[in-house]
């Protein structure tokens, strides 16, 4: 089924972060298709927008395994309530989770609610350097174990196999698709599925180190109604929805004028370079790790007061790791970017950069955003979107390991 010989959403995504959900969005959308985004749990009677794909952003990642099902669920309900025919789950490039879950336990929920016996799992996103081969994911030249993942505060990745990290989170068999397989085409995709499907295979770890790959993978799963991975998979499945030879989206309209801010929580290495090279461009406050709650929010209005009117500014908690405290400090420091937002708006921002995908929620919740209109990229995985509602703001929600050094700069460029 094409674009062309159906009307509504063709596909439904249901992504675990908000970042992550704004890449997937992005991803589609290059790919030709009208794409929604909508943060949270959408209400049961409310309609899917009139596009061609629709995500829906949770806040599952790191949650309690049984909220993170029953959020995945109830979006998957709404979905094919709508008459959604498929849906995707998508989760990081870098697979986070935990021994307990989230990835294993959502999958395999949604696969039971939706009555069919298997999916493929393919995290590989080969234009950011994320690959899959002989089921072990490797970020750029390293396998995952042996990138800065492995010191995530929240879901560090100290093993690269696959099979093995999905095995200790689902009691169902996990095997693999091979690259030597899935090299041979969409036909040889299908028949190695079927064949592991007979022997009851239900999650089926996918190799994948370029987009090729991914598009004899998308050609080779469309029977399945229920697809998993990140991004890269999910483009590929936009263009055998929308044709072959669609051409890729790649324009972003005009950004609502006024000034900017940028919010930085993550503590990637590549947040870490965009936050030192910004700090040499416009004025930044750094939140305080071990301050309180009440002092914080003080602290940063009194600081945006001080400098509305003087052009972009940045607040940040981003460090190296260990340079934020426990879990616990994270969150009020999360709480507080959210305050700097919500004040900023009040002072007159208008374009809004956010680091980080704990950092992105809070902000979101935090202004009362509930869907926004997917535009183009200022990196790739990065899109600039538009708020639907009366107050017209560009949110740009940016995963920690996104974006060239200089795209907190090149965002803010002309603000006023």
């Amino acid at each position: 089924m094409t674009i062309a010989s159906r009307r509504g959403p063709l596909l439904g995504c249901v992504a675990d972060d908000y970042t992550g959900g704004t890449d997937v969005a992005a991803a589609l959308r290059r790919a030709g298709l009208r794409t929604a985004l909508l943060f949270g749990r959408p209400d049961a009677d409310a309609p899917p927008p009139e596009c061609d794909a629709v995500v829906v952003a949770l806040k599952t990642r790191t949650a309690p395994v049984a909220e993170a099902v029953s959020a995945s669920l109830a979006v998957r309900e709404w979905l094919t309530g709508h008459g959604v025919p498929r849906l995707y789950v998508k989760y990081c490039s870098t697979f986070d989770s935990t021994d307990e879950g989230n990835i294993g336990p959502i999958v395999d929920a949604v696969l039971d609610a939706a009555g069919t016996a298997q999916t493929v799992v393919c995290p590989a996103a080969p234009e950011h350097g994320r690959t899959v081969y002989q089921g072990h994911l490797f970020v750029g030249d390293r396998l995952l174990s042996q990138s800065p993942m492995r010191h995530h505060p929240l879901t560090p990745m100290t093993d690269p196999d696959l099979v093995a990290v999905l095995s200790r989170q689902t009691p169902h068999p996990v095997g693999l698709l091979p690259l030597r397989t899935v090299r041979r085409g969409g036909a040889a995709v299908r028949a190695a599925l079927d064949e592991l499907g007979r022997r009851g295979v239900r999650h089926v770890v996918a190799d994948a180190t370029c987009d090729e790959d991914l598009t004899a993978l998308a050609a080779g799963t469309a029977h399945l109604p229920v697809v998993t991975g990140a991004a890269g998979l999910a483009r590929a499945v936009g263009h055998l929805l929308t044709g072959a030879g669609a051409a890729e989206r790649e324009e972003t309209p005009p950004l609502p004028r006024g000034p900017g801010i940028v919010l930085s929580g993550s503590c990637s290495a590549a947040t870490l370079a965009q936050v030192e090279h910004a700090r040499e461009v416009f004025p930044s406050y750094r939140l305080d790790p071990d301050g309180a709650p009440d002092e914080l929010a003080a602290g940063v209005r009194a600081w945006l007061d001080a400098h509305a009117g003087r052009g972009p500014v940045m607040v940040y908690s981003s460090a190296a790791p260990g340079g934020r405290g426990d879990a616990r400090a994270g969150e009020v420091l999360e709480q507080a970017l959210a305050e700097a937002a919500r004040h900023a708006v009040g002072l007159g921002v208008r374009r809004i950069v956010v680091a980080g995908g704990e950092t992105s929620g809070a902000v979101v919740r935090g202004l009362g955003i509930g869907s926004v209109i997917v535009t183009g990229e200022a990196d790739r995985g990065v899109p600039w979107c538009l708020t639907t509602g009366e107050l017209r703001l560009a949110l740009l929600l940016k995963s920690g390991n996104f974006g060239r050094n200089d795209l907190f700069v090149r965002a803010m460029e002309e603000t006023e």
